[in-house]
């Protein structure tokens, strides 16, 4: 994976390398454990000063990190026997969402996640995480598998939104959309949904009609992007960062509004700087929602899921 380093996060990262280059060293020779235990410290405390400073855009920047973990990286680490299933039975199979089922903790599931690409090749096979309608088919395909067997459903978002081409829209992407929110809706299980990355608009929310919905503490959720948001008030996409502020995306606004149930915390410096230790954050946040869930029966998990997104965006008086 290329080096990619935000100007802001550059402390952080030179801390983080030098916390994995003696973590290397203690292995072979524990008289380093001491001095690996304070300069672990000493990076955690400045990752939290230096981030919790940061402004809505520097967290947009942070979610669409090109290192950041995608939902491949977090399988090895979260489940067990996965099997990738492809193919919406149309038209083709979309790379930009992958799909299958899995072992979580022993028990079965259906796994449905946005999928980026690592360089120029990979990107364009998974076309930068932005489905086509028989990606978000797919998924439909994959909810209703999992309602028909009694798999609970662990989605995995993260894409700058559904592919805008006009090949998809000639082959109805508003459609799949929409039949992936009914899918989701009406599916007898548990839902668990987590943003991972950035969450941008319809083609996030295709996976986001969840019972718990959960975000990475430096992940996004938004209706647009900041830059699409900008070119439509301002006329100028330069005012992104402006637009990121107002939109309210961050995983404190998230919360605050009611929009996900829970912020998993991320490694000092971001997700990207340590993979296994975000998905050990990330299963402990499903672990505890998946066993909350498993206690009701089908029909009060529909309902709890529509009464959750009924209430959202209500609007009272002072």
């Amino acid at each position: 994976m290329a080096s990619y380093v935000l100007p802001f996060e550059k402390p952080v990262v030179e801390l983080v390398t030098r916390v994995r280059e003696l973590r290397e060293l203690a292995e072979s020779d524990r008289q380093y454990l001491p001095e690996l235990r304070k300069l672990e410290e000493k990076t955690s405390k400045v990752a939290r000063e230096l981030f919790a400073e940061l402004d809505p855009w520097q967290k947009v920047q942070l979610s669409r990190h090109p290192n950041r973990p995608y939902t491949m990286d977090y399988v090895p680490y979260l489940f067990q026997d996965f099997q990738e299933l492809h193919g919406d039975r149309r038209f083709a199979d979309d790379a930009a969402l992958v799909c299958g089922v899995a072992r979580y903790r022993g028990k079965s599931v259906v796994l449905v996640g946005h999928q980026k690409g690592r360089g120029a090749k990979d990107n364009v096979k998974r076309n930068f995480g932005m489905p086509h309608p028989e990606g978000y088919r797919k998924a439909q395909r994959m909810y209703e598998l999992a309602s028909r067997f009694s798999l609970p459903i662990l989605t995995f978002i993260d894409t700058p939104g559904a592919y805008p081409g006009l090949g998809a829209e000639e082959r109805g992407q508003s459609e799949a959309i929409g039949s992936c929110l009914a899918a989701m809706s009406r599916a007898r299980v548990p839902v668990i949904a987590t943003i991972i990355g950035e969450g941008g608009s319809g083609g996030a929310l295709a996976l986001g009609v969840a019972n718990r919905v959960h975000v990475l503490e430096y992940g996004t959720y938004s209706v647009i992007s900041p830059e699409g948001c900008a070119s439509i008030l301002w006329k100028d996409g330069s005012k992104a960062d402006v637009a990121a502020k107002s939109l309210r995306i961050t995983a404190a606004d998230l919360h605050d509004l009611g929009i996900v149930e829970r912020i998993v915390e991320e490694p000092p410096g971001g997700a990207h700087q340590d993979t296994a230790q975000a998905a050990k954050f990330i299963d402990e946040a499903l672990n505890a929602a998946l066993t909350e869930l498993s206690m009701k029966s089908a029909d009060e998990l529909v309902t709890q899921r529509y009464d959750r997104f009924r209430v959202l965006g209500a609007i009272t008086s002072a």
